[in-house]
């Protein structure tokens, strides 16, 4: 891989990430509206399709805010108690650090008529989880074979030129960093073993890219190949035409649950409860599992749907890999300052 190479992958994507400031909060918070977080793409669209109308329904605007989940902390944490959103989507990474920091709070869960149609794991005093993202490889069948796992993408030459890896602040891809490392000696207490792995690699590394949204890109332009994926992003893909096939790695798919958080300091609480429990709604949950989104219910009431079934089989919920965030969180920084420095050289 040219140095030209190594530029053109720190720049990609840059034009995919969210604009954050897109909404005012000052005009969005108009009386009887609701800021909400959600992740960009297929989860902005589909809560703007979706959600929004059951929460207007009960008088409540929901605005819907894209931001990747590390930065919406980012935000939280840059104006501590005056939050830019009333309500947040994060995974256990973020969320652990938000409650650290005293940025979120506990939820009264007689507010929500819902509650008791979650699973029991889906009840957090935090918020209620509305899916699981199962993650693992998303390939195309058309560039590139079925990779068996993580050690495919290394040792394989049919994957050299075709795979993106991103950094550590995103939830993804920390959670495959963690199994690689575990693959190779380490693991969520010791990275070395990928750090080296990846500086040995770099010159067959297809792209590093700033965040998953830049990959999809990536993706859906034939640059790449390969990347890793949730399940989500795979089903999203596949609704726009782009061959794509998600692959469970051999070793076990990290996975985590995703959940609706109140923000302390938030504007309108009632309207998060509002909010939040239209997102666990089996209206809401039974549309969510169709494509373009594919999200695994989480409320009782609604079944897992042919195309979720497809992903997701018995004996792949027997595999699913569940991380230390505690030590994970630990850590991030530091790895994440060591990877950028991997990349650049």
């Amino acid at each position: 891989m040219t140095s030209a190479l190594s530029r053109r992958q720190f720049a990609a994507g840059l034009a995919s990430l969210p604009a954050l400031g897109v909404f005012s909060t000052r005009q969005a918070r108009a009386a009887g509206s609701v800021v909400a977080a959600a992740f960009p793409n297929a989860w902005e669209d589909a809560y703007r399709k979706i959600v929004a109308p059951l929460v207007a329904a009960q008088g409540t605007q929901l605005v819907v805010s894209p931001a990747l989940a590390q930065d919406q902390l980012a935000k939280l944490l840059a104006s501590p108690g005056k939050p830019s959103f009333d309500a947040v989507l994060m995974s256990p990474g973020q969320t652990a650090e938000a409650v650290s920091r005293g940025l979120i709070e506990k939820i009264d869960p007689s507010k929500l008529k819902n509650w008791d149609k979650l699973e029991a794991s889906a009840r957090t005093e935090y918020g209620p989880n509305v899916t699981v993202e199962i993650n693992g490889i998303a390939y195309n069948p058309t560039m590139v074979p079925k990779p068996a796992g993580y050690k495919d993408l290394f040792e394989n030459k049919a994957y050299d030129g075709k795979v993106a890896w991103i950094g550590f602040g995103s939830n993804t891809a920390a959670m495959a960093w963690v199994e690689i490392a575990k693959l190779y000696g380490g693991g969520e207490d010791n990275m070395e073993p990928v750090f080296k792995l990846l500086a040995s690699h770099m010159p067959k590394v297809g792209a590093i890219a700033n965040n998953g949204s830049a990959q999809m890109t990536m993706f859906q332009q034939g640059e790449i190949g390969v990347f890793m994926a949730s399940t989500g992003n795979v089903a999203r893909l596949k609704s726009l035409g782009v061959p794509c096939e998600f692959v469970h790695p051999i070793s076990g798919s990290p996975s985590v649950p995703v959940t609706i958080h109140l923000a302390k300091g938030a504007a309108n609480p009632e309207g998060v409860y509002q909010y939040m429990d239209a997102a666990i709604s089996a209206e809401a949950q039974s549309k969510l599992a169709l494509p373009p989104t594919e999200m695994i219910p989480t409320n009782s009431d609604v079944p897992l749907t042919p195309g979720i079934k497809s992903f997701v089989s018995e004996d792949d919920l027997k595999k699913l890999v569940y991380p230390d965030w505690a030590k994970i969180n630990a850590k991030r920084a530091a790895w994440t300052a060591e990877f950028d420095r991997v990349v650049r050289k």
